[in-house]
């Protein structure tokens, strides 16, 4: 019989080649193409059998909601989406040195506490070093079991005769299967861990917990895949240089996606943060030239932020556009419309923006707060410091409304703020003592405020 061709596929787009390339064709992506066993005759001939017959339900079909167990930090609760899911698999991903292994640990020595029998097994770091992780953050007092090994196979067998509540990988990187003829790390090798392991998550009933590396540009390191296979995958955000740390759900099959919990790096460990506008406002003084102060949501929860820009006069051919915590696509495009539409021009000039504390935003409804930013830094004139801005504006310089509107004046209104800008077919119920200007366009914006058009 002959032999079955080899089938090259990548694991960034999924696109089947019929030889290696060291470019995918489809998505761009360089060395992301993999050389797949093909299917066996036995496989094929065994897919031809006859099967049983699956039971099929309707979609009026009532069942209860998954039962949920809280550990205790508000914070890492309402990211899951009220709780932890039995049988669920929940991928974590941030950089390196963000905090994952810090939160994670903080994380199951409550759920321990809460009463779940919680595994953590390291295939980075010795015991001895979690040990010591632990006795620094006052956990060593948590029923936990702590295991380190990256043999998968020891480690389901422990897994199966453990039997617990929840388990800890980290990470999903450092596991292998002796199965796989591949360095541990290698897409092979974390896309056979991580199927096993979610498929036993699956049939034991156990909620895991995988730890994942990220590559240079954000993402999880490894075959998308991964991240298709599991119920939740959350991204620990921050920068190094900011105590504060976001961690975000961008996929939840159990809760709202893009939720997002605040906490904060302290010596003993993350904080909770309960009220991250307070926090994240906590540093603004007095009013200045190129600080705006922007209304957003953060899936269901509304966060005030600090937009801050500088303009400088440029000494460069090609004047420089530094943007921290914003897509520089979008601060790109405002400032074509600032020009085309209002008439000022940011040519010759350096712009710099950045959102205070380390928050990434990227909300279209920020396009309004970054335009008063960077008019603000660009006129030398102070916006009042009790005023939010939210809204998005669109290429012929109109502006569009946004969702949530009431949340974001409420937030706003709790903090201090009393007067709003907010684009004209915002509707607006039940915001007391608070004035709301509304705008039809930038350029009404720039004239009214700025008192130029």
């Amino acid at each position: 019989m002959a032999k079955a061709p080899s089938v090259f596929t990548c694991t960034a787009c999924g696109a089947v080649h019929k030889k290696w390339a060291g470019r995918c064709d489809a998505c761009g992506a360089w060395n992301s193409i993999t050389e797949e066993a093909p299917l066996s005759a036995g496989g094929a001939k065994a897919l031809s059998q006859r099967g049983r017959t699956i039971p099929l339900t309707d979609l009026a079909t009532e069942e209860a909601p998954p039962p949920r167990v809280r550990c205790g930090m508000d914070e890492f609760d309402r990211v899951l989406g009220g709780g932890l899911v039995p049988a669920s698999a929940i991928l974590v991903g941030g950089d390196p040195g963000i905090g994952k292994s810090t939160l994670l640990l903080q994380a199951t020595a409550s759920f321990a506490r809460k009463g779940v029998k919680c595994l953590y097994i390291s295939g980075e770091e010795a015991a001895a070093q979690v040990r010591m992780r632990a006795q620094r953050l006052g956990l060593a007092d948590a029923p936990v079991g702590l295991g380190a090994e990256t043999n998968l196979r020891d480690i389901l067998t422990t897994l199966d005769a453990e039997r617990p509540g929840l388990a800890v990988i980290d990470s999903i990187q450092t596991m292998w299967a002796d199965t796989v003829e591949a360095a541990p790390g290698s897409v092979s090798q974390v896309r056979a861990a991580a199927h096993e392991l979610v498929t036993f998550a699956k049939r034991r009933g156990v909620a895991i917990i995988l730890v994942g590396h990220v590559t240079k540009d954000g993402q999880i390191a490894g075959p998308r895949v991964v991240e298709h296979m599991v119920d939740t995958v959350l991204y620990f955000e921050g920068e190094r240089g900011h105590q504060f740390r976001i961690l975000r759900a961008v996929k939840n099959r159990f809760g709202p996606a893009d939720e997002i919990g605040v906490f904060e790096m302290t010596g003993g460990g993350l904080a909770q943060v309960a009220n991250p506008s307070a926090l994240f406002l906590s540093e603004r003084g007095q009013a200045q030239p190129g600080s705006a102060v922007f209304a957003g949501i953060e899936g269901t929860r509304p966060v005030l932020t600090e937009v801050q820009a500088l303009v400088a006069p440029s000494t460069l051919a090609s004047p420089r556009r530094t943007v921290v915590g914003l897509d520089s696509g979008r601060v790109s495009t405002i400032l074509a419309v600032l020009e085309a539409r209002c008439g000022i021009p940011f040519t010759g000039l350096d712009v710099f923006l950045n959102v205070a504390g380390g928050m990434r935003v990227n909300e279209p409804a920020a396009d309004l707060a970054i335009a008063a930013a960077l008019l603000s830094a660009r006129e030398d004139v102070a916006l009042p410091p009790d005023m939010a801005i939210f809204g998005e504006i669109s290429l012929s310089g109109a502006l569009r409304p946004v969702g949530q509107a009431e949340n974001r004046l409420k937030e706003a209104q709790k903090l201090g703020f009393s007067q709003a800008i907010a684009p004209e077919r915002t509707k607006i119920e039940g915001i007391e003592g608070m004035q709301v200007r509304k705008m039809s366009d930038l350029t009404a914006f720039v004239g009214e405020i700025f008192g130029a058009g």
